[in-house]
This record gives structure tokens, C-alpha cells and sequence, in this order.
């Protein structure tokens, strides 16, 4: 049996901005070969800074903690400060997660990674 930190259960059964956002600016969805996991953001962004940040997901118990991190971690920053979170600091603020489980971290980034890149290249649409 794995063993998760009593914070990744406590993002994992109170996940933190789960849901969606009506009309967001960008959203993404991502999946993970490694396990069937799958994930979408959903971005609010004014000033160039992410105001709003949702997730759904579909998976196990660190890809719903991560993704919930995740969002309490950028939430507020400028798009440029979020694209500098690595899932190593998502782990870490978690208090860690099973080595097999470093997947999960790294579903969460790229997914906001993608987001975030759908938001730039629609302002160049513009």
C-alpha cells in the first residue's frame, strides 16, 4: 500500500478549486499513458495574472492532490511565475508523494503548461 502525507490525503478528499470555469480564458485537457489519468484546467485571467483556476479530474488519489496544489500554488500569479512551477515544488509542498506517483505532479504542470499556452496563442490570434 502507498503511503501519501496527511496533506496529499487532505487535497484528495477536499480538493481545493475543483470544478469548472463558465467561459474560461484557456483550458486544457491532459492524460497520462502511465496510468489512465486524465485532467483539464480551466483559466480566469486579468493583467496577465491567473485570477481563477479550476480543475476536473479523472484518477487516483496524488492526481487529484497535485491537481488541487497546483492551483492553490499559481493561483495569483502572473503567467509567467506559474510557468515556472515544476512538479518537483508541487511535490514538495505536499510534504512529498511515492516515487511512483511523480507521474501525477507532472500531469497537473503540463496541463496548466498547456493552458497557459492556449491563452498566449489565442491573444496572437487576436
Amino acid at each position: 500500500m502507498l503511503k501519501y502525507t496527511e496533506l496529499v490525503l487532505d487535497h484528495f478528499k477536499n480538493p481545493r478549486n475543483l470544478g469548472r470555469i463558465e467561459n474560461p480564458d484557456a483550458e486544457a485537457t491532459e492524460g497520462s499513458i502511465a496510468c489512465g489519468d486524465m485532467m483539464t484546467v480551466y483559466l480566469k485571467i486579468e493583467d496577465n495574472k491567473i485570477v481563477d483556476i479550476k480543475f476536473e479530474s479523472y484518477g487516483c488519489a496524488a492526481n487529484i492532490a497535485t491537481a488541487s496544489m497546483m492551483t492553490e500554488v499559481v493561483k495569483g500569479l502572473t503567467l509567467e511565475e506559474a510557468k515556472k512551477i515544476t512538479w518537483k515544488d508541487i511535490v514538495e509542498r505536499l510534504g512529498g508523494l511515492p516515487p511512483v506517483k511523480y507521474h501525477c505532479s507532472n500531469l497537473a504542470i503540463d496541463t496548466l503548461r498547456k493552458a497557459i499556452s492556449a491563452y498566449e496563442e489565442s491573444l496572437v490570434r487576436k
